[in-house]
């Protein structure tokens, strides 16, 4: 599975997640759709929702005259995904890359003004990290 593709399968399994508590190892079944699994997609699922706390600090230190929770689901996850990855894949991972794939993600699965707003928060989370 390419690394993309991973990604939007993560999205889908932590939306999923979050609006209804799903466990994620159902999630990650759910969305896989009787496929093989992936480890990136598990990775990023399970690395979620194991630092959630982190990062939802990392990106709320970010936002401004919003809160995490006021977010659409798409774009909350989307920012979780792109700053668990810019957080902890740093040296996998260039962070522009992550920046890119979250905006085109967010073109698929957003609104019309999620790509902006995740380009806009996701530049602020890269500088806090890169810093860090």
């Amino acid at each position: 599975m390419k690394r993309r593709t991973a990604r939007e399968k993560a999205l889908q399994a932590l939306f999923q997640i979050d609006i209804s508590n799903t466990e994620p190892s159902a999630a990650i079944e759910h969305v896989l759709q009787g496929e093989a699994g992936d480890e990136y997609l598990s990775r990023l699922v399970l690395g979620v929702v194991e630092q959630k706390s982190l990062i939802d600090k990392l990106i709320g230190e970010n936002l401004e005259k919003w809160t995490i929770d006021r977010l659409a689901t798409v774009d909350r996850n989307l920012l979780r995904i792109a700053t668990y990855e810019m957080k902890f894949f740093r040296n996998e991972i260039p962070e522009n890359v992550i920046l890119d794939e979250a905006i085109e993600i967010a073109k698929i699965f957003g609104d019309d003004q999620s790509s902006k707003f995740i380009n806009g928060v996701l530049s602020k989370v890269k500088q806090k990290v890169l810093n860090d």
